[in-house]
């Protein structure tokens, strides 16, 4: 492989990571509803199981409430117990059988803190994860070198342009996760 091809394919991991990352703390609550924290919820509709969003609107007309409208109202039922038994969300839905309505508590301390873990969590996995392709594109590099492909030169500057690239992605999700931290800390 040549350098300009470690590095792109380098460079689509990295930020492919990055894009997961932030993906991962849409997913995290912090005081306010948002039709992402529901996200991955999955609703045994018309005997399959299926993602919420493809069965219903979700919608957060105000701060502290998230409102699903079910495209079929058959369905309420089943998108209510899946929320219900969702044990990572903690959310309690009502139906009135035309739609489903979640109020969204405010968050405790103790519970703020809590999710911050979780968002240094994730940005540890994420850490993991880029260190990971940049690690084996620097192996890659190296067998290219040793089997002659690129120059020691091209080498050097293909690990110069990889860490580089480590770098940037490493401060824009440190930056995401501090914003994160603040939105959840702030009462």
């Amino acid at each position: 492989m040549n350098p300009n091809q470690i590095f792109n394919s380098t460079k689509v991991k990295l930020q492919s990571a990055a894009v997961h990352f932030s993906e991962e703390l849409k997913k995290l609550r912090t005081g306010r509803a948002h039709p992402g924290m529901l996200e991955g919820v999955i609703v045994q509709a018309y005997g399959t199981p299926m993602p919420l969003n493809q069965v219903a609107g979700i919608t957060a007309p105000e701060a502290q409430l998230i409102q699903i409208t079910p495209f079929d109202p058959s369905n309420i039922q089943a998108i209510s117990t899946a929320i219900r038994e969702n044990q990572s969300l903690g959310l309690n839905p009502s139906d009135d059988g035309h739609v489903v309505r979640i109020p969204i508590p405010a968050l405790t301390e103790d519970r703020r803190k809590e999710i911050t873990k979780q968002v240094s969590t994730k940005l540890e996995d994420c850490m993991i994860s880029m260190r990971s392709a940049r690690h084996e594109a620097l192996k890659e590099a190296e067998q290219s070198k040793k089997d002659k492909l690129i120059s020691e030169d091209d080498f050097s500057r293909l690990q110069k342009q990889i860490d580089d690239e480590m770098s940037k992605q490493k401060a824009d999700i440190e930056s995401i996760a501090r914003t994160k931290e603040q939105e959840i800390l702030t009462v």
